[in-house]
């Protein structure tokens, strides 16, 4: 593929919709050419943010179905076939036993199969139900009339972009082209509240793209900052932060 051809695929790359070897091929290309690499980070912030502010939960009706049906095991219905012959009573009822025991486990093993299968299926609908309350809010800062937009430069080549609502009293963050931090470590994201260093939640170690509404409100910060921390979170920041940024005023 000509240099040409690689620079008309700046859009698919922030999209991921390029096949393996062109995406392998184009990567080459991003790490010698800025000018890509800059137009890469700002489409995938702006896909980011165009996308969480269209989005639409499904209907109620449709969640409620599918978690419903996912709890329902289909069985057949027992054959009735003639009774064999046995060779003794006792036989029949060692076998009538044995058939009781078998039937006693495997309604023991049913039941454990279904209370588990509830477990799981309310634990994925406390889930679902987080993730829409976060993603609403999220949309929420970022189609705000006030919402205000800072972007920046990140260690490593990376590039942020930091929404602020005062109407909404909350901040998104944006980031394209984050590194992976190291093996069990997080990147966490802090208010700065005049010098004070106040924990506002953690990124996603696995996403070098994401979108993050801050955990709690604006208030008196005038800026963000991320720091490496072990997995999990700390309640302090524990080293250098690897990015600072002011919020925006204007």
């Amino acid at each position: 593929m000509s240099t040409a051809e690689l620079h008309t695929l700046t859009g698919a790359y922030a999209l991921h919709a390029l096949p393996e070897d062109e995406r392998r091929e184009f990567e080459r290309h991003l790490a010698d050419c800025e000018a890509c690499a800059q137009e890469v980070r700002e489409l995938s912030a702006t896909a980011a943010r165009l996308g969480l502010a269209v989005a639409e939960a499904p209907p109620r009706e449709l969640r409620e179905r599918v978690l419903r049906e996912i709890t329902t095991v289909r069985q057949e219905a027992p054959s009735h076939g003639r009774p064999g012959r046995t060779g003794s009573a006792g036989r029949t009822g060692r076998w009538s036993t044995y058939a009781l025991a078998a039937c006693i486990a495997a309604a023991a093993a049913f039941g454990g199969v279904a209370v588990w299968q509830n477990r799981v299926a309310e634990n994925a609908r406390q889930e679902a139900d987080r993730a829409q309350r976060q993603n609403e809010q999220l949309a929420q800062v970022l189609s705000a009339p006030d919402a205000k937009t800072s972007s920046g430069e990140l260690t490593g080549g990376a590039r942020g972009t930091v929404v602020v609502s005062q109407q909404e009293n909350r901040a998104v963050f944006l980031a394209s082209g984050m590194a992976p931090p190291p093996s069990g470590k997080v990147y966490q994201i802090w208010f700065n509240d005049e010098g004070t260093m106040r924990s506002a939640g953690l990124m996603d170690p696995r996403a070098s793209d994401d979108a993050v509404l801050l955990d709690g409100p604006v208030d008196r910060a005038t800026g963000m900052g991320i720091t490496v921390e072990p997995a999990g979170g700390s309640a302090e920041p524990t080293s250098d932060p690897v990015a600072l940024m002011d919020f925006p005023t204007a």
